[in-house]
C-alpha cells in the first residue's frame, strides 16, 4: 500500500495559501521519497504565522508559487492515499490553493488523519498532538516545519499501521466543497 504524508505551513490566518509544503511517500512501511519546498504565497504574512513557522516574506520571495510547484506535486499527491496530522486542515489548504490558482485536479481525494488514528488506537495518551505522539514513539520533530512535520506524520503512520490497518479510518474529501464527505455507513472495499 502506498501513502503520501504531507504537511503545509500557511502565511496568515486565512489558511488559504501555502508558505511551505513537505511530502513523504511511504510504501510497504518504508519511506521511499521526500519532497520539500518553500512556496511564494502571493499574499501577506501575519506576525503569528511568521513566529510559528519562522518563514518570512523575504525567505519565499524567490520561491515558486503553488501553481509553479503543481507539476511536481501532482504526481506525488496522486500516487497514494493522502495522509496528514489534523488532515482536514491540510486538505482544506490544498483545496483552497487549487481553487485560487484555477487548477483542476480531482473532485475528491481519499485521506487518512494520523491524529484521528491515534485517538482511536492510543486513547491512553494525554493528548494526540503531533509533538506528543512523536515523543511517545521517539520520532524526531522540528515542529511547524513542513518537511519535518510530514516526515513525522509518515513515521506515525508506519507505527500506527503496526496496531491496525490504517484504512479502517479512510475518509474522502470533497475538494470543491472543501469538506470531508459523510461516510454513509458504508465501508470502502480494498
Amino acid at each position: 500500500m502506498r501513502y503520501v504524508a504531507f504537511d503545509v505551513e500557511t502565511p496568515n490566518y486565512a489558511n488559504d495559501r501555502m508558505s511551505a509544503i513537505g511530502v513523504v511517500v511511504v510504501e510497504n512501511g518504508q519511506i521511499i521519497d521526500r519532497f520539500f519546498s518553500l512556496v511564494q504565497p502571493e499574499t501577506h504574512f501575519d506576525a503569528f504565522n511568521v513566529a510559528l513557522t519562522g518563514i518570512t516574506p523575504r525567505m519565499v520571495s524567490s520561491s515558486p508559487t503553488f501553481a509553479q510547484l503543481w507539476p511536481k506535486l501532482q504526481p506525488l499527491l496522486e500516487s497514494g492515499i493522502l495522509v496528514a496530522h489534523n488532515a482536514p486542515f491540510d486538505m482544506a489548504v490544498l483545496a483552497k490553493c487549487l481553487r485560487h490558482y484555477h487548477i483542476s485536479w480531482r473532485d475528491t481525494a481519499e485521506y487518512l488523519c494520523t491524529c484521528r488514528l491515534a485517538r482511536r488506537y492510543l486513547p491512553q495518551l494525554p493528548n494526540h498532538k503531533l509533538d506528543t505522539l512523536c515523543c511517545h514513539y521517539g520520532l524526531a520533530l522540528d515542529h511547524h516545519q513542513a518537511d519535518s512535520d510530514a516526515l513525522a506524520c509518515a513515521g506515525l503512520l508506519i507505527e500506527l499501521a503496526k496496531l491496525t490497518d490504517p484504512r479502517v479510518l479512510l475518509r474522502r474529501y470533497d475538494l470543491h466543497a472543501m469538506r470531508t464527505l459523510p461516510s454513509g455507513g458504508r465501508r470502502t472495499s480494498f
